[in-house]
């Protein structure tokens, strides 16, 4: 006879304390293969799928859409079947209670997770429900008892199609109370985007105060008390990136300078290289390239200060994190092993990166592990930013828009293409002289990118 499972939140990767369910992928009553995937959650580092160990029926289901669950908390209970398939241990059996204590010792043992040394099965395969939906907590019975599989399954009736694919678009509509299927989507083939969530919550809000400010005259204090019991909870990867930043600027004594640079010369070779057979060269990848080589010229800003402040970490290896921005705001995705890339690799690294980012189907490890970062905020159509540094890494390069001014070149006034480079950095690790040797380096390389060819 089968017996309960409780398959728990495992820890997703780099410590994280917990998840929020984003969307549940089984019912309750519904027969799951080993390894399928039960529930989406979002973490401080991503969206996942979250695969449970066992095959059976889904007897429990642990926290609604929206709610945080903890780290080795229980997610599902699973009705799985008896080792050998002649133990009488009832159905609702509590794990861990006396009476699943027949379990033989290779019964105990969990397989791991999709992705920790485990081949998928089943996954893409049809989904089974056995009889009705049962309640959302464990069942519970003193006597044998199977779910009961009716002779002729009734198929339910198919659900309205929403045109959204974003599960993060679903969450915000949920917590705003808004009916998706009444919205008309703006983009691609009617897709309803964020955008269309928020100016349906816009409507809403502003209907009531009209209505009240055209019968009282009280506008003012009507839109105020609106804007004051608007509070955004801080969750999920807002309250990641929150944390880290108030610890970065809490421990870190970060400085930062900046010069201008003629960048004229790199905006001629990227479209000289363009004009090339191979993938489009973006300026990303330019920058990229030259912060490797400005790396190897200044080891000492490839480092971190240790957890208890004693000693500074020189990383071997250039794991160059980027900013992109994605629909859950903004992530730095890591390249790995930069230095040991060509230009056109970095490329494609940073494409895939990137597209990955915007779709929101980065992975934690793809997240993790930088050692300097570079920020181009010159797609905001800004010229200088002072960022906080991304701890606990010691150094970051930012860069400005790229726009035609006047300029001063070879003693005679003129328009060139010009940016602005800032760089903050941990002051522990290094000096000023160090810091701006840094930067006067990259500032030459993008004026003369001629210069990288020495350094290859």
């Amino acid at each position: 006879m089968p017996v309960v499972r409780e398959f728990r939140l495992p820890d997703l990767g780099e410590g994280l304390t917990g998840a929020e369910v984003v969307r549940w992928m089984v019912e309750v009553g519904e027969v799951i293969a080993i390894d399928q995937p039960v529930v989406e959650v979002e973490t401080a580092k991503a969206v996942v799928e979250v695969p449970c160990p066992y095959g059976g029926v889904v007897t429990a289901r642990y926290g609604e859409e929206g709610e945080e669950i903890a780290v080795g908390a229980p997610l599902v209970t699973v009705a799985v079947a008896a080792p050998g398939g002649g133990s009488d241990e009832p159905v609702g059996s509590a794990p861990g209670s006396s009476a699943s204590a027949g379990f033989s010792a290779s019964a105990e043992v969990e397989r791991p997770l999709v992705g920790y040394g485990v081949a998928e099965t089943g996954k893409g395969g049809r989904r089974r429900r056995v009889g009705a939906a049962a309640p959302a907590v464990p069942v519970v019975s003193a006597a044998p008892a199977a779910p009961a599989v009716p002779a002729v399954p009734t198929a339910p009736a198919a659900p309205a199609v929403v045109p959204v694919i974003s599960p993060l678009v679903r969450r915000l509509a949920r917590e705003q109370g808004v009916d998706l299927t009444a919205l008309t989507g703006s983009g691609p083939d009617g897709l309803i985007m964020r955008a269309d969530v928020e100016r349906a919550v816009a409507a809403t809000v502003a209907a009531p105060v009209a209505a009240k400010a055209a019968g009282t005259g009280a506008a003012g204090a009507s839109v105020g008390s609106v804007a004051s019991e608007n509070v955004v909870p801080l969750r999920g990867l807002r309250k990641a990136v929150a944390e880290k930043l108030s610890r970065s600027h809490r421990e870190i004594p970060a400085a930062t300078c900046w010069v201008d640079a003629d960048a004229t010369e790199l905006m001629a070779l990227r479209r000289q290289l363009n004009a090339t057979p191979g993938p489009k060269v973006s300026v990303l990848a330019l920058l990229a390239r030259i912060c490797t080589v400005a790396l190897a010229r200044f080891p000492e800003l490839n480092s971190s200060v240790t957890e208890d402040g004693s000693g500074i970490v020189r990383h071997p290896a250039v794991h160059l994190g980027f900013a992109a921005q994605g629909e859950r705001g903004l992530v730095v995705p890591v390249v790995r092993d930069a230095q040991d890339r060509s230009t056109e690799q970095l490329v494609e690294e940073l494409a895939r990166l990137t597209e990955s980012a915007r779709g929101s189907s980065l992975s934690p490890a793809e997240l993790t592990g930088g050692t300097f970062t570079l920020n181009n905020y010159g797609v905001f159509g800004v010229d200088g930013s002072t960022p906080i540094l991304n701890h606990p890494e010691a150094a970051m390069l930012g860069v400005g828009r790229i726009v035609a001014k006047p300029w001063v070149h070879g003693g005679e006034l003129a328009v060139r293409e010009v940016t602005q480079l800032s760089f903050t950095f941990d002051h522990r690790v290094c000096d000023g002289g160090t810091a701006g040797g840094f930067l006067r380096f990259v500032a030459d390389c993008v004026e003369q990118p001629g210069m990288l060819l020495r350094q290859l």
